[in-house]
């Protein structure tokens, strides 16, 4: 069983950066893609960054131009660059791998934007 092991986050002023990782704990079988979900408080899980194996980006709306997601293939772990952080964005941020089979998801991490 794969496990994914989040870090990163934390609080961070407006205007701020954060770069969150994900870490799998094994090879991953049948990948088709890496991505980060969110869930704000009363709101629903939404997708925000997903990276395919072949390195196809997808973006919501809210964040394009101001995160980046980015792989490592050779360490099984993907990363999120959050720019210009705003309270908006303050939410549990989940790993999760999309593949042929049970799909894989972190534990989740707290991102708080807040001054």
């Amino acid at each position: 069983q794969v496990q994914l092991v989040e870090s990163g986050g934390g609080l961070v002023q407006p205007g701020g950066s954060l770069r969150l990782s994900c870490a799998a704990s094994g090879s991953i079988l049948k990948l088709i893609a890496m991505g980060w979900y969110r869930q704000a408080p009363g709101k629903q899980r939404e997708l925000v960054a997903r990276i395919t194996r072949g390195g196809s980006t997808y973006y919501v709306d809210s964040v394009k131009g101001r995160f980046t997601i980015s792989s490592d293939s050779a360490k099984n772990t993907v990363y999120l660059q959050m720019n210009s952080l705003s309270p908006e964005d303050t939410a549990v941020y989940y790993c999760n791998v999309d593949r042929i089979g049970p799909n894989y998801w972190g534990q989740g991490i707290q991102v708080t934007v807040s001054s």
